[in-house]
C-alpha cells in the first residue's frame, strides 16, 4: 500500500475506532431517496451502522450518549451509487499502454486509489464493471473488511464477449459455444461476483447469449449489457439481460423503430420488473467545454492517491485532449444523445446514473457529479429524479434495497450532506461536506 493509502486508512481507522456510540444528525433538511416531501428539521439517528431512527427536532429524543453532528443549513440524501465505474484505470488516454503496462500494479495501487477517489466524493456504492477477476475480488472484499477505504463495490470480473481484443486477455473472456458461455458464468459466479457484464454480444450466437444470461440467472447473478449497436440490444432483450449501457448507436440519430417497439413492449410487462438503463451520458455534453478549458485536467484531485509515476504517465497522455483519437468522433454522437435521452426515458426504462468513470479524461473524483449536472442542467431532469437514479433504483437494481439506497430506519448508514439546496443547485455535490458510510465519518 502506498504512502497516501496508508495514511488514509489510518485516518478511516481512527475515525471509526472514535465513533462506537450513538451518532445523531440534527438540524438539515432530508431527501431520503423515496422521492417525496423533504423533511425539514430532520433528526437521523445512527447505531451499529445502521440508521435506527428518523424524525424531526422537537419530536424525536436523541439519546444522551450520542454523538451530535449538526446539519443545520445542510441536506442530507442517501450515499450515492454509481452505476458503471472502472476502479482498473485512471483517465489515461492509451488503452494498449495502460494493460500492458500497469496489470502487476492493479490491485495494490490502481484500483484502492479510485476506489478511495469514489468515495471522497460521496460514492458509497458503485457497480465496478469489468476487471481482472482476483483484484476485482480483493479490492472488493478489502474495502468490506475495513482495511482500505471506498464504495461498497458490486464487481463483474472480466467482460464476456465473443473474443477479447489482443493483450486483455487477463480481463475479458471469449466464449466459444453455449457450453462454454455458461461455464465462463460459473466460474466467475463461484470466485464471488456481484454481476456479470456482456459486450459485443451482437459478435455471439444467440445461443451463447442467451446462455450466459440464463446462467446468471440461475446463480441469482443479474446481467448488464452493452448497448452500442442495435444488434447488441435485439440480443440482450431477446436473452432477458437487465440492465443496459450508454446511448450508443455511434453518431446515428436515434434507435431504429424495431428496438423501441420491443423496448415499450418489455417495459409494459410489469411481472419481470423494471427494465434499467445507464446512459453515461456526460462526456458528450461536457468534452468541448473541456477541449476548450483544459485546466480542469490538473485538478490534484484527479491524481489524489495515484503514485507518482503513474500520475505522471496520465498526465502526459491527456496533454493534447482535442488530438485524443478515443474522442474524435463524440462531437458528433454529442448532438444526438439528447433525442436518445429522451426516446429512453419515452420507452418507460429506469435510468440509472452511471459514468464509465475511469475512461480518458474522466476521473473518480468528479465524474458522478457531472453525470447528476448533466441531466439536470443539459437534459431537464427533475433534481429529485436524477438523485433517486444516483441512490434508489441502484440499489432496487442490485436487489440490495433492503440495506441500501435510501435513508431509513433499518438501512445501513449511508449518508451524505451538503451545504445547500440541492434540489436547486445539483452541483453542490461537487464539493460534498459530509460522509457516512456504514455509520462511519469517513469525510
Amino acid at each position: 500500500m502506498n504512502s497516501s493509502l496508508t495514511r488514509a486508512f489510518l485516518f478511516f481507522t481512527i475515525l471509526a475506532s472514535a465513533q462506537a456510540r450513538p451518532l445523531a444528525l440534527v438540524g438539515g433538511r432530508l431527501i431520503d431517496g423515496f422521492g417525496g416531501h423533504p423533511l425539514a428539521n430532520s433528526v437521523v439517528i445512527i447505531d451499529n451502522e445502521r440508521v435506527i431512527a428518523v424524525g424531526t427536532v422537537g419530536a424525536l429524543q436523541v439519546p444522551t450518549d450520542a454523538e451530535i453532528i449538526s446539519t443545520e443549513g445542510m441536506d442530507l440524501l442517501p450515499g450515492l451509487w454509481d452505476c458503471h465505474v472502472h476502479t482498473t484505470i485512471l483517465g489515461h488516454s492509451d488503452y494498449v499502454h495502460w494493460d500492458k503496462t500497469y496489470p502487476p500494479r492493479m490491485g495494490s495501487e490502481i484500483m484502492p486509489a479510485a476506489a478511495r477517489q469514489l468515495l471522497m466524493a460521496g460514492v458509497t456504492s458503485a457497480r465496478d464493471l469489468g476487471g481482472p477477476l482476483k483484484e476485482s475480488i480483493s479490492v472488493r472484499d478489502r474495502i468490506n473488511r475495513g482495511e482500505i477505504p471506498g464504495p461498497t463495490l458490486y464487481v463483474a470480473g472480466p467482460f464476456i464477449q465473443h473474443k477479447p481484443y489482443p493483450g486483455t486477455e487477463y480481463f475479458r473472456w471469449g466464449v466459444k459455444g453455449a457450453a462454454d458461455g455458461k461455464a465462463k458464468v460459473k466460474q466467475l459466479a463461484d470466485a464471488g461476483v456481484n454481476i456479470i457484464k456482456l459486450i459485443d454480444q451482437d459478435q455471439m450466437t444467440t445461443e451463447e447469449v442467451k446462455a450466459v444470461v440464463d446462467e446468471a440467472h440461475a446463480r441469482k447473478l443479474p446481467v448488464v449489457a452493452h448497448a452500442h449497436r442495435p444488434e447488441e440490444i435485439r440480443r440482450g432483450l431477446a436473452a432477458g439481460v437487465d440492465c443496459f449501457e450508454h446511448t450508443g448507436l455511434a453518431a446515428a440519430p436515434g434507435y431504429p423503430d424495431d428496438v423501441l417497439k420491443v423496448l415499450h413492449e418489455r417495459t409494459a410487462k410489469m411481472s419481470l420488473g423494471p427494465l434499467f438503463w445507464c446512459p453515461t451520458i456526460e462526456g458528450f455534453i461536457n468534452y468541448e467545454s473541456l477541449v476548450e478549458n483544459p485546466e480542469p485536467l490538473d485538478d490534484p484531485a484527479n491524481y489524489d492517491g495515484v503514485p507518482t509515476d503513474i500520475a505522471a504517465d496520465i498526465r502526459r497522455s491527456i496533454a493534447h485532449p482535442n488530438q485524443l483519437a478515443y474522442y474524435q468522433i463524440t462531437p458528433l454522437r454529442a448532438k444526438t444523445v439528447r433525442n436518445k435521452f429522451k426516446q429512453l426515458q419515452d420507452s418507460g426504462v429506469v435510468l440509472l446514473i452511471g459514468t464509465d468513470s475511469g475512461i480518458p479524461m474522466k476521473f473518480h473524483n468528479s465524474s458522478t457529479w457531472h453525470e447528476l449536472d448533466a441531466w439536470v442542467n443539459h437534459l431537464g431532469v427533475d433534481a429529485m429524479t436524477a438523485i433517486r437514479a444516483a441512490t434508489y433504483w441502484p440499489a432496487v437494481m442490485m436487489k440490495v434495497d433492503k440495506d441500501y439506497g435510501s435513508i431509513s430506519k433499518g438501512k445501513f448508514a449511508d449518508i451524505i450532506a451538503v451545504k445547500g439546496d440541492v434540489l436547486r443547485h445539483i452541483d453542490l455535490l461537487q464539493h460534498v461536506d459530509l460522509i457516512i458510510k456504514h455509520g462511519k465519518r469517513v469525510k
